[in-house]
């Protein structure tokens, strides 16, 4: 590749942070990983995650994965990826054009389409939710299988009322329950473009967002949570926030800000 890229992965079998939040920086994305209590019954940590991005700061591509039964298609769709990950990566360094995210995706369905992947899916104990972002120049791109959660955070956008950006969809895994073994596959797929100014995408696993006591329920309360504080120190609130409110799931977030120099796209008598 002509720009170095930083590359991470993780999925919780390996360490699964259960009392023990965690928050790690890798350049400009912070990733925050908390496995949830044991006090309230927690013993495993299922969810995953996979980032890469290029140090020029062109473009970043993350996974995040809910994964239950076992965290063992988590580890499945990291080592598909990662075997495909020149020609992801060479598809994001290209110029954007109206062809960059429809590439892209038909890259990821080539993928969880194929013979080989749909076999092994078949080997596997459990499934796993499954979202993934790209983010190129002033555009965001999101593949969704399942329940994982997109937010775009911007004080334009929040003035509207708009936070989340892909809606949770039930019953859709990939896995030993797999949805493209189904004649037809259902997963959402959308594109977005970014505000001027500070644009903060957050994606996060379902732990945060079905703590008990619903702290995290809305996502304005996400909002003002970074608005009022530095991005790490929002990060470890929450996770005091589901300590305190002894949530039992694990609660993995991936989150970045992207400050965009371009006019987006305004009404015609703005």
């Amino acid at each position: 590749m002509s720009n170095p890229t930083i590359e991470f992965n993780w999925v919780g079998s390996q360490i699964p942070f259960i009392d023990q939040p965690h928050i790690h920086r890798l350049n400009h994305i912070v990733v925050g990983r908390y496995g949830g209590n044991s006090s309230a019954g927690q013993t495993k940590n299922e969810d995953g995650c996979l980032i890469w991005f290029n140090k020029k700061g062109d473009w970043e591509f993350v996974i995040l994965m809910d994964a239950h039964n076992t965290a063992e298609s988590a580890e499945l769709i990291v080592k598909q990826l990662t075997l495909e990950k020149d020609q992801i990566q060479l598809i994001l360094s290209m110029p954007i054009t109206h062809q960059t995210f429809k590439k892209l995706e038909e890259k990821i369905l080539s993928i969880f389409q194929s013979n080989q992947f749909l076999s092994a899916c078949r080997t596997i104990t459990g499934e796993t939710a499954c979202l993934i972002v790209a983010r190129k120049d002033k555009y965001v791109w999101w593949f969704s299988v399942g329940d994982c959660v997109l937010y775009l955070l911007h004080e334009e956008l929040a003035a509207l009322g708009q936070y989340q950006v892909n809606q949770r969809q039930f019953y859709e895994w990939i896995g030993q329950v797999n949805t493209f073994e189904e004649p037809v596959p259902c997963y959402n797929v959308g594109m977005k473009e970014l505000r001027k100014g500070d644009n903060r995408l957050f994606l996060t696993t379902d732990g945060l967002i079905e703590c008990p006591n619903d702290p995290y329920s809305n996502p304005i309360t996400i909002y003002h949570t970074f608005k009022n504080s530095k991005q790490n120190d929002s990060i470890s609130s929450m996770f005091e926030t589901l300590i305190k409110n002894e949530v039992r799931d694990s609660t993995t977030i991936v989150s970045w800000n992207i400050p965009i120099l371009k006019e987006a796209t305004k009404p015609s008598n703005a």
